[in-house]
């Protein structure tokens, strides 16, 4: 269980991504009604650019500005920040780029990124780090890792010297790298689990490395992290890099996947991943996911669901992220009732079997 300033939610969880204060499609009424998520993820990049500091500052933080009441987490916005090859710079001080939106120039620092994510006022902060390309050689993420750790401790400095601007706590987590080298993995594990915050995160993956050296990485890492502290898994993944995530002792997730892939008509299912748009679901008249407890409190079929995203209704799009991101939560929560029962394992492999299959 984690326990934040806007709730206390169990493990493993799913973090719908809002990423400039919004989950694209879905109001916040469904996500607390409907999908029931606990925690959504905002990106501090995104919300920095615009609406900007200054007006959430007024807004009394991100929460009072999206009328949500449940916790919310920030990326620091460091991969957005090292996605932008062509319009940054990397420095000791920081990050200097440019505004993806007008060209204006900025920087993050590990200081300030702190700063910005108090005045958003998020439940779960996280450190400024380089997220190394895929691939890297070994100098360049060696480098990467060692410029990481640095800014780590400047950051951990600034959390512990400056105050919570509302009424709520906030958290801080570290966040390991090393890209897929083992050595580096463990070096920096071992660095972030020496610092004792109150959770810790795994970055770096997922960003085009095939999926069993995600897992070996993981792996590496989840063995030196401590078990009593959450594991964020960050930017992961399908509904089967969750649950062998899962079974290598990760808490935490987020991914655009539900809502991306359902806005381009692919839906997650309990049988498997359907493309709604294909012409077999024309007058196919069932529900979307055939196991009762998947269902949504709006019950549409895949007939219809095609034909609206066919003719590029909006609902279409809404329906589908919806549903999806109702899937992965249920996912997380049904991983959890079958860890406590004790029938995880077989569990989880006849789900990852069912998983795969394009329906």
């Amino acid at each position: 269980m984690i326990k934040t300033g806007h709730g206390t939610f169990n493990t493993p969880v799913f973090m719908p991504v809002g990423t400039a204060g919004s989950v694209k499609g879905v109001h916040q009424r469904e996500l607390k009604n409907d999908i029931n998520a606990p925690v959504i993820l905002g990106n501090t990049y995104h919300l920095y650019l615009r609406p900007g500091i200054e007006v959430l500052g007024k807004a009394g933080g991100l929460h009072n500005f999206i009328n949500w009441d449940r916790a919310i987490l920030t990326d620091s916005g460091g991969y957005q920040v090292f996605s932008l090859s062509e319009i940054r710079k990397i420095k000791e001080e920081g990050a200097f780029f440019q505004s993806h939106i007008d060209g204006s120039s900025h920087r993050f620092t590990p200081e300030n990124i702190v700063d910005i994510q108090r005045l958003i006022g998020a439940d779960i902060m996280m450190a400024l780090d380089e997220c190394t390309p895929y691939p890297c050689d070994y100098e360049y993420a060696r480098n990467s890792l060692e410029l990481t750790h640095r800014w780590l401790d400047r950051g951990i400095e600034q959390y512990r010297n400056t105050e919570k601007k509302y009424a709520h706590d906030q958290s801080y987590f570290p966040i390991v790298q090393g890209s897929v080298y083992e050595d580096l993995r463990k070096l920096s594990a071992e660095r972030i689990a020496g610092k004792d915050m109150e959770g810790n995160a795994i970055g770096g993956l997922s960003v085009g490395e095939p999926a069993e050296e995600m897992y070996k990485m993981t792996e590496i890492v989840t063995l030196i992290l401590p078990e009593e502290k959450p594991r964020y898994l960050m930017g992961v993944g399908t509904p089967v890099n969750i649950l062998e995530s899962i079974a290598l002792g990760v808490d935490m997730f987020d991914c655009v996947m539900p809502t991306r892939n359902g806005r381009n008509g692919m839906l997650f299912t309990s049988e498997g991943i359907i493309n709604i748009r294909n012409a077999k679901w024309k007058d196919d008249f069932s529900p979307l996911d055939s196991q009762a407890e998947i269902f949504t409190s709006e019950q549409y079929s895949k007939a219809y669901l095609r034909h609206l995203m066919i003719s590029n209704e909006m609902l279409g799009a809404q329906i589908a992220s919806i549903h999806n991101l109702y899937f992965y939560l249920w996912l997380v929560r049904e991983a959890r009732q079958q860890i406590i029962s004790g029938n995880f394992s077989s569990w989880k492999n006849s789900m990852v079997k069912k998983l795969s299959v394009r329906l």
